[in-house]
């Protein structure tokens, strides 16, 4: 690399430039490269070993070019001989298997392998202290940042970048138009961009992890790409998830050949020509299909990004600002209805399944929004100390400080963000008579969890967020455990299973058996509970509020 351009690299970011000197050397280099041809030739030559040989007997192959008779064995085509008297290959059939597990390989080990990486260099920088030298530096955090999602997983670019050539010529090979191997490009290039940014996101508020960070991440991001490649949802919000993985777009360019009635299926790659959002027949083209999948990977690494540039340079900020918030909510449960008004989903399990994404994002949001105790006690002294604040009614209330400010309680917040989301669905929910109140109970539920929270943040430990992700969890998982290993039934038992941590999955079975005096009588335990944790929040931070008001008014004297 000539001087000039590595002097121009560097003004421009010299935190890539850092990550490129540490990692471009030529023995990295070497392996890198000499790793990624090495696996395409084993690849291509475990599909040469699939090929039919010449044997007296008749033979079948799942590349033979015969017609197989009705009761045939999947996949064995009769091997006929062409006009030189050898073997009939079907080699756009060979040549696409090869295209699908190159991309599924390559898939795998962008997203995983360079995931991994980014949280082990960030754990890395933490311990060594060299994280908070770069969080000095005068340049912004979105450029140190970018640095960082370049620089880091450089070495798997260049693999990758290695593995094109072959990809590329396997997918003209299988007659697979180039729109579509770049459409493939394109949402690879986004889920890299948005589970990298996500990755760096964990690695900003979980440094509590240690050096688990990266088996952590990278591993639920494993069982998340298996599983949507293994055994993707149906129709409805699951689709959302389905989009979320590149799996989607390639399963679009397998389908669309015709080879593909022939391909071997070790993956369910699935069909998408049903998927529609806010009814539009998004599935039965690319263009459609691209576009919705860029689109929620576009929404994701927009406020993944928008938490990055709050938290990476002020690890003690929460990620998202109580204003920020209330834009995500809204936006995420106009993005979900769309999957759910598709005509073939069915209701019940439709609702359980957005009520359950609903319920995740709130955990989320919650961790999004919840100060710790430091931020708590500072707003605490502003809020009780002679400190003059803006003139005016509505500038020195306590309710607007709880709904917009940054070192606020998260409680009132995550109560807005329930009603938003809430009155988002409640038009799509009234057609059933136990939809309301099932959305009842998740809202209640979720304001306990927000409590549980703040109160654990408040505390003072040596790992406040450990306690405070414990004591949500063993609220919600506890509870429905403990049911089912008592056998109790919803349909038995149905005010024990109201109690329950995901109440949408049982409220239908439970409401329709429940009294309505014993599903107000729940109500009114949750929101007592509530109250409880309220007030005892409360007087947490009037008392952190008049000791540090003593301590000034005693520094003043």
């Amino acid at each position: 690399m000539s001087i000039p351009l590595i002097n121009r690299l560097g003004d421009w970011n010299p935190q890539l430039l850092r990550e490129l000197k540490g990692r471009l050397k030529f023995r990295n280099v070497a392996l890198a490269a000499s790793l990624s041809l090495l696996g395409q030739l084993l690849l291509v030559a475990s599909f040469v070993r699939q090929l039919p040989v010449v044997r007296p007997l008749r033979i079948h192959n799942r590349y033979c070019t015969g017609t197989p008779p009705k009761d045939y064995y999947p996949y064995d085509y009769p091997c006929l001989p062409d006009s030189f008297g050898n073997i009939a290959i079907n080699w756009p059939h060979w040549w696409l298997d090869v295209f699908v597990w190159l991309s599924l390989i390559g898939m795998f080990a962008l997203l995983v392998a360079g995931t991994y990486m980014l949280l082990a260099d960030q754990d890395k920088e933490e311990r060594r202290g060299t994280l908070n030298f770069i969080r000095l530096s005068p340049r912004s955090a979105g450029t140190v940042v970018l640095g960082k999602l370049l620089g880091v997983p450089v070495l798997l670019y260049l693999a990758g970048m290695l593995a094109i050539p072959l990809h590329w010529g396997a997918g003209i090979a299988a007659q697979i138009p180039p729109i579509l191997i770049a459409s493939y490009y394109g949402v690879l290039l986004a889920s890299c961009l948005c589970f990298y940014s996500a990755a760096l996101l964990f690695g900003t508020v979980s440094s509590w992890l240690g050096g688990f960070q990266p088996w952590l991440g990278s591993g639920t991001l494993l069982f998340f790409l298996w599983l949507e490649t293994l055994k993707p949802g149906d129709e409805t919000a699951s689709d959302l998830l389905n989009l979320l993985s590149p799996s989607a777009t390639l399963s679009f360019v397998h389908y669309s050949m015709p080879a593909a009635k022939k391909s071997f299926r070790s993956f369910n790659l699935y069909y998408l020509d049903r998927l529609s959002w806010f009814d539009l027949p998004v599935g039965l083209s690319v263009a459609g299909t691209v576009a919705l999948s860029l689109l929620i990977y576009g929404f994701l690494t927009y406020w993944i990004w928008q938490a990055l540039l709050r938290r990476f340079p002020n690890p003690g900020a929460t990620p998202l600002s109580k204003r920020q918030s209330y834009l995500l909510v809204a936006g995420a449960e106009i993005l979900l209805l769309g999957f759910e008004l598709q005509e073939s989903g069915n209701t019940d399990s439709g609702f359980v399944r957005l009520s359950l994404l609903n319920l995740l994002m709130f955990l989320g949001v919650i961790a999004a929004l919840t100060p710790d105790r430091q931020a708590l006690h500072d707003w605490a002294r502003y809020r009780h100390a002679n400190i003059p604040a803006p003139k005016g009614f509505w500038h020195n209330s306590l309710m607007r400080d709880l709904v917009w400010g940054e070192k606020s309680p998260a409680l009132v917040a995550v109560g807005i963000n329930l009603v938003s989301a809430t009155a988002v669905l409640v038009p799509w929910a009234l057609g059933w008579e136990y939809a309301f109140p099932s959305l009842i109970l998740a809202m209640n539920f979720t304001l306990i969890y927000a409590a549980i929270a703040q109160l654990m943040l408040f505390v003072k430990t040596q790992k406040p967020a450990v306690w405070a992700v414990g004591s949500v969890a063993a609220a919600a998982l506890l509870p429905p455990i403990i049911l089912n290993l008592l056998s109790a039934r919803p349909d038995y038992q149905p005010a024990v299973w109201l109690f329950s941590a995901f109440p949408a999955f049982w409220s239908w079975e439970a409401l329709r058996e429940a009294p309505a005096t014993t599903v107000f009588a729940v109500f009114v335990a949750q929101w007592f509970v509530l109250l409880v944790l309220s007030v005892q929040l409360t007087r947490k931070l009037r008392r952190a509020g008049e000791s540090a008001s003593k301590a000034l008014l005693a520094g003043k004297q």
